[in-house]
């Protein structure tokens, strides 16, 4: 650089350049100024570290097998440390990293933790494709050489399947399964196999899988008793299989039903301990936890939000409904189910069950539940009965009338009665007074099997009213109230309301002296008008 540059070269003579070269020479053994031209920068050959980086990243990113075993081979051949620890997110179940790190070859052991890592990761993500053949060419690989990994893989390639599988189902693909894949979730469910370890995981998922296809002959009579007794999922599947498999007869179905009633109550129990206090008296304390349990109230939820069967649906919401009912212990204010009636109406150790679990487990099954079908109206009943109990008289009259909507076609035909029964019309009347919307709760006196003049007489009466009080008129079909409407009307002096109810009541369809069909048409007919207003209001 010296050498060259333009002042050196103009500025000393050629006797002072040779001396200053000769100096710069002696001083420094680093600078070799030869007359060869120095190498551009990027052609200067990669150091072994940037190797090994260029290939943990192709490492890290590669989701086909054979490549990943070729860096594996490379970089094992630069370095001699554990490439399965490259990733941080690579993540093998705590039951197989011992093992899989127990495999004295090191190349075979980065290759069988990283396969199975990444497999895992592809199913997380629902890549089922890139799952399958990475699990495929780890079992390939295993089978050469341990027998235990091997049941492992085939393991984890039946978990893959059934959530494939279920995968599909979700999205609107609904084919049975193959009888391939049903004799191989049997296997499972039955497999004794000595010192082999096993996700628990994949054993709930098996036992999901029956239930959500009905295989409740299987889980009901056929599962060995042993593993009924040893695995709490197989059991909890057992006892659902068994209760939905008697409905719905619920007096043949009330054994079965007890059975699974203790299991979930004691699911939902404090573990109760005894400790000494600085004054020598005992007190107890409570576990939100339970240990008395088959399972963790968190791992029941979980295993309870992977079902998908209509029928076990409603068996678990009817069972933690009557199990509210019990621990709330408020007769006017209980939320309602189906299939009620198989449930114990007692509770010998009402102390020990934690509210507050029952409660919340409650509210999110149901909203689970209404996450997979909107449209059940069962669901939609219990759902507004839990918002009527909590005092979220809005939100109830959303669920009642979101009920109403899909038993009728947006109410363009007849609500069943078994839908709005008396006792869901008094909740909705009486949300519609809490919310001071009195003349929507005359209108809906006159849906009871015998009108409650006196409600409906009390709610005209009061002058606060938050609904359109006037513009509601029109779906008022009784006569009597008509007439208690122009009385007070008039005792106010509102003549303009008095015009409005005077006009309503003077319809031709309203006569007394009409035929009964026409009085019913009448009345049907503002019966829809009158909920498909509501509904806009509320929806």
């Amino acid at each position: 650089m010296v050498s060259s540059h333009k002042l050196f070269k103009e500025l000393l003579q050629e006797e002072e350049k040779k001396i200053l070269m000769e100096q710069m020479r002696k001083s420094s053994d680093v600078i070799n100024l030869s007359s060869k031209p120095l190498p551009s920068f990027y052609d200067i050959p990669a150091s072994a570290s940037v190797n090994i980086s260029q290939l943990e990243q192709q490492l890290i990113l590669s989701l086909d097998a054979r490549h990943i075993r070729q860096i594996l081979i490379e970089l094992h051949g630069m370095a001699e440390r554990p490439f399965w620890m490259v990733n941080t997110k690579w993540e093998v179940p705590v039951d197989y990293v011992n093992v899989i790190l127990a495999i004295k070859d090191k190349l075979t052991r980065d290759l069988v933790y990283i396969l199975l890592a990444k497999g895992l990761h592809c199913i997380n993500i629902t890549d089922f494709v890139h799952a399958c053949q990475l699990f495929t060419a780890c079992l390939e690989l295993v089978t050469e050489f341990s027998p235990k990994l091997r049941q492992v893989m085939l393991n984890e390639l039946l978990l893959m399947e059934v959530r494939a599988h279920e995968e599909g189902t979700a999205k609107g693909r609904i084919v049975r399964p193959p009888p391939d894949l049903v004799s191989r979730v049997r296997g499972y469910l039955e497999m004794r196999i000595h010192d082999l370890p096993l996700r628990q995981t994949v054993g709930e998922e098996c036992v999901v899988f029956m239930l959500n296809w009905r295989e409740n002959e299987y889980l009901t009579l056929q599962v060995p008793q042993s593993l009924v007794n040893n695995n709490p999922y197989i059991k909890l599947g057992h006892l659902i299989a068994s209760t939905c498999k008697e409905l719905p007869g619920p007096k043949e179905s009330r054994r079965t039903a007890k059975e699974l009633w203790e299991v979930v109550v004691q699911i939902c129990s404090f573990s109760s301990q005894h400790k000494r206090t600085s004054d020598s008296r005992v007190s107890l304390l409570k576990q939100r936890e339970s240990s008395l349990g088959i399972l963790p109230r968190s791992k029941f939820i979980t295993f309870v939000k992977k079902i998908r069967e209509p029928l076990v649906l409603t068996t678990l919401i009817s069972l933690f409904v009557r199990l509210h009912s019990i621990v709330r212990d408020d007769i006017v204010n209980e939320v309602t189910a189906e299939h009620i009636s198989i449930w114990p109406s007692s509770l010998t150790n009402l102390q020990s069950v934690d509210v507050d679990a029952v409660v919340i487990t409650l509210k999110e099954l149901v909203n689970y539940a209404l996450s997979l079908n909107p449209n059940n109206q069962s669901w939609l009943c219990t759902q507004a009965d839990i918002y009527f109990v909590t005092n979220q008289y809005s939100t109830a009259m959303h669920y009642y009338l979101q009920a109403g909507t899909v038993c009728s076609d947006f109410f363009t035909k007849p609500v069943p009665p078994d839908v709005y029964t008396d006792q869901v019309l008094k909740r909705m009347i009486k949300c519609c007074s809490l919310l001071n919307c009195h003349t929507q709760v005359a209108v809906l006196c006159q849906f009871l099997r015998e009108v409650d003049y006196m409600t409906a007489f009390k709610a005209l009466q009061e002058q606060n009213s938050h609904d359109s009080m006037d513009s509601f008129y029109d779906y008022i079909w009784d006569v009597t109230i008509l007439e208690y409407l122009t009385y007070i009307h008039h005792k106010r002096g509102e003549s303009d309301k008095r015009q409005v109810a005077i006009k309503a009541i003077g319809r031709n369809e309203l006569n007394s002296s009409n035929p009964e069909e026409v009085m019913q048409l009448a009345a049907q007919k503002r019966k829809k008008r009158f909920l498909q207003a509501m509904a806009k209001l509320y929806f």
